[in-house]
């Protein structure tokens, strides 16, 4: 067989560290990972991917060597074929029992992993040699010992064994690591000598290394022979290892295609030029050409100059009185440029000024001695890290919350202490690049300058995530340390929708972007041009369009978007940012300036939904282990009546003005519920003398999905909340960081639930809506059309890309599709279905 290269085009020097003393194996993974991030081999996720591979194989080779390599689904990580080498001279526990020295990290594109394989293992079975590189001091002598080829072993090609059958690889990705282990294990098993032949090339089927060293590729026919006293045997069992990894090879191999075909799909542009690039976690959709700018915090230094008690005192009082006003100021700013929803980030953050302990543990350590920057910062930093450690995605965002509000105290303490900020960042056409963004950052943001935001750090739920969305612009978060490194003022494009910073884009790769744009451009323009038509399928089909808002003042905006009523009205917000509930009158005012804006259009409201990740401290709610998993939605409104009697009678007295209301309950389970809450509403109705209006329940339970068809005996409409429904069927957090993107409201067994919701509640003529997510997402909001929803309600900037979506495509299609989707054995199957669509 003929082998071509050289080791040297794949590790250069900058690749080599010597003298290295990891504390452990996945230590020494992570700084070979490094490496190669470094040189621009790999994006920086691919080292999850090494560390991955570690849990289904075995990458110890033997004689104090390792082969780490990536998971074959990961490839589209790996930017340029590479090979990262760290040295450790005394040794490091790879497995029990297995000592490593020396470890390759491997960054393939395709097959080049065979040849690369091959080459090492040929060149690292000279035990003399092998010491030299266990020893060497410099990086040119390494190369110079990987340069001196050894020999291959001479074996007789034509010296097959008694026992002998051709075998064609059907590995798509030829015979590597994983499947020769399976060969080998196999080949143990007999006493019998077994041999694997490759045309001039022969390798004892019981050496690993023998085995990679033959670099076979899918397609080649090789003879595999066996002698000796068990030698049908042998063979048979080697053949049928042979034939058995075929199965997993040939999935993982369409796995990695599916999930190249679907990263693709996303991201909507690609560089045809394939520029190097960064993968993070998608924030914020849509796509942004401009120049890195690195915004550099740094570790704050805080001076301790103790002062005396009663003047530290007086100190910290006016900076939290004078930060309070601050943020007050800040929240009107925001409420007036972005709305009072993202403004209420602000008033928040007042209310952590407030927090006892925290005060409490400031006060402690100005006893002590301390300064009071001091003593405040110590104690913002031990609560955040305290509220950051218990691993609960939405405290740890509190963490930051209550690091940037510290921060902004500090600044009324000493105005020296400061970080950088974003008046450090100059020029136009920016992308911003940080550790993380506080809320109060993103916030204040020039949007005029700044066209996208990249994060290391952070999460998709985050207030830097939803802020970003809000304004508009494009942005990326949890994208590794290496975003920090990148020079400023490197170009760069920003994909929002797929999540990857791309640098240094050639011409054609900046005019396929620009192209890109104007596209989505015109067909934005399009589709608001567009936006007020019904939304009715070429045969004939209609689905109603209505909007998610939360305040009257809101109508306008939903109205001038396409929407023709309001599919939910979330009450919580009236309970949310103030000190007491709003009394039976606010909320019928409230209420009736909705209704009096909609102008006999539909109104949704649902009942307070409070509880899980929406807390309101002066309820004095119990404290929760797991809170999604306890005392919310209805469950709450039915053993709080000083909740649920004022807002049922505020809607009924609503009611009495003849315009077209419903009333829905959150967080339904059981029949019971029902009845109890109808039984409620009966009381009040009456007692008002105000109309019967319709009321529904909201299916956010599997409980609820499957029980549609006895539920619907009670209720007059069902309107899902794909959210919570998809976190309670997956068992995945929606708020996890982590998980956020595999908590996906098209997995096909929430899907299955949403048809089994239509189906039972079409045995007693009701309607099903949907207010979640993937309502708002047009090949989501085809899917859910196909199932037989008939209701889609949606933020209203999503209203003109579904109507335009659904007026593009027959019913009959849509139905044919969403039984394909139910087909689907996973999310990322069901999205590579929009293919399909106009």
């Amino acid at each position: 067989m003929h082998d071509t290269g050289s080791p040297s085009s794949l590790i250069q020097p900058e690749l080599i560290r010597l003298g290295c003393q990891p504390a452990d194996k996945e230590a020494a993974i992570r700084l070979a990972g490094q490496l190669l991030a470094d040189a621009g081999c790999i994006d920086p996720a691919y080292i999850d991917s090494l560390l991955r591979r570690e849990a289904v194989a075995n990458t110890f080779l033997g004689n104090g060597l390792a082969i780490p390599h990536g998971m074959v689904e990961d490839r589209q990580l790996i930017r340029r074929t590479g090979i990262a080498i760290v040295q450790i001279p005394d040794g490091l526990e790879w497995n029990p029992g297995q000592r490593t020295r020396l470890l390759f990290a491997i960054a393939a594109q395709s097959d080049e992993h065979i040849t690369l394989l091959r080459r090492l293992t040929r060149l690292l079975q000279d035990e003399a040699r092998l010491e030299q590189l266990f020893t060497a001091a410099d990086a040119t002598q390494v190369l110079a010992l990987l340069e001196e080829a050894a020999p291959p072993a001479a074996v007789d090609a034509a010296a097959d064994l008694a026992e002998r059958a051709q075998w064609i690889v059907d590995y798509p990705n030829g015979l590597h690591a994983r499947p020769a282990a399976q060969w080998v294990e196999a080949a143990r098993r007999h006493a019998a000598q077994l041999q694997v032949r490759h045309g001039q090339d022969a390798a004892d089927a019981k050496n690993l290394i023998s085995l990679l060293q033959l670099g076979l590729r899918h397609g080649d026919t090789v003879t595999v022979s066996a002698q000796g006293p068990d030698a049908a045997a042998a063979l048979a069992g080697l053949l049928s290892a042979m034939c058995d990894a075929s199965a997993q090879e040939q999935t993982d191999a369409a796995l990695a295609a599916q999930k190249a075909q679907l990263l693709a799909a996303q991201q909507g542009w690609v560089p045809p030029g394939h520029p190097l690039s960064i993968a993070g976690v998608a924030a914020s959709p849509g796509l942004a050409i401009g120049v890195v700018r690195v915004l550099h915090s740094g570790q704050l230094k805080v001076p301790d100059r103790p002062v005396a008690l009663g003047e530290g005192g007086d100190r910290l009082h006016e900076a939290l009185s004078a930060t309070r006003a601050e943020l007050s100021e800040l929240a009107a700013a925001t409420a007036s440029r972005l709305g009072k929803t993202e403004a209420g980030i602000f008033h928040a953050q007042a209310e952590l000024l407030s927090d006892t302990d925290l005060i409490t543990l400031a006060c402690q350590l100005m006893v002590g001695g301390h300064g009071v920057e001091w003593a405040w910062h110590q104690a913002v930093e031990r609560m955040a890290e305290r509220l950051a450690a218990l691993g609960n995605p939405l405290l740890a965002a509190r963490a930051a919350d209550l690091r940037d509000v510290g921060r902004r105290v500090l600044r009324q303490l000493d105005p020296a202490l400061n970080s950088a900020t974003l008046a450090d960042i100059d020029g136009d056409d920016c992308i911003l690049l940080a550790a993380d963004l506080t809320p109060s950052d993103t916030a204040t943001l020039d949007t005029g300058r700044i066209r996208a935001l990249a994060t290391a750090q952070g999460g998709p739920t985050s207030h830097t995530a939803i802020l970003a969305r809000t304004l508009g612009l494009p942005a990326l978060v949890a994208g590794g340390p290496a975003l920090l490194d990148i020079a400023d003022g490197t170009p760069a494009i920003l994909d929002g929708l797929g999540g990857r910073l791309y640098l240094n884009p050639g011409e054609q790769d900046l005019a396929s972007a620009r192209d890109w744009l104007q596209a989505q451009q015109r067909t934005q323009q399009q589709q608001a041009e567009q936006r007020q038509r019904p939304a009715v399928t070429p045969d004939g089909h209609h689905v109603e369009i209505a909007a998610n808002i939360n305040r009257p003042d809101q109508v306008a905006a939903a109205l001038d978007a396409g929407a023709e009523g309001v599919g939910l009205m979330r009450t919580e917000f009236l309970f949310l940012e103030r000190e007491q509930s709003p009394s039976e009158d606010e909320q019928f005012h409230t209420y009736s300036a909705m209704l009096d804006a909609l102008d006999g259009r539909p109104l949704i409201v649902r009942a307070l939904d409070i509880g899980g990740d929406k807390q309101v401290d002066y309820l004095k709610l119990p404290a929760e282990e797991n809170p999604f998993l306890g005392m919310r939605g209805s469950r709450l409104l039915l053993r709080r009546r000083d909740l649920l009697e004022p807002q049922l009678r505020a809607l009924y007295r609503a009611a009495r003005g003849g315009q077209p209301l419903s009333i829905m309950f959150p967080m339904i389970t059981s029949l019971k519920e029902i009845t109890r809450l109808k039984g409620w509403c009966e009381g009040i109705r009456r007692e008002l003398d105000a109309p019967a209006v319709p009321l529904g329940i909201m299916v956010e339970v599997p409980a609820a999905a499957l029980l549609a068809d006895q539920l619907a005996e009670y209720v007059d409409f069902f309107s899902i909340g794909t959210n919570d429904l998809t976190q309670y069927t997956l068992a995945m957090d929606r708020q996890h960081p982590e998980l956020a993107a595999e908590a996906d409201s098209l997995h096909p067994a929430v899907l299955r639930l949403i048809q089994h919701t239509v189906a039972g509640a079409g045995r007693h003529q009701r309607w099903v809506g949907v207010c979640g997510g993937i309502a708002g997402d047009p090949f989501g909001a085809a899917l859910l059309t196909g199932l037989g929803v008939a209701e889609l309600s949606m933020s209203p900037r999503d209203v003109a890309a579904v109507k335009a979506k659904l007026c593009a495509n027959g019913h009959d299609r849509l139905r044919e599709l969403a039984q394909q989707a139910l087909a689907c054995d996973s999310a990322d199957e069901v999205r590579m279905l929009a293919r399909e669509l106009t």
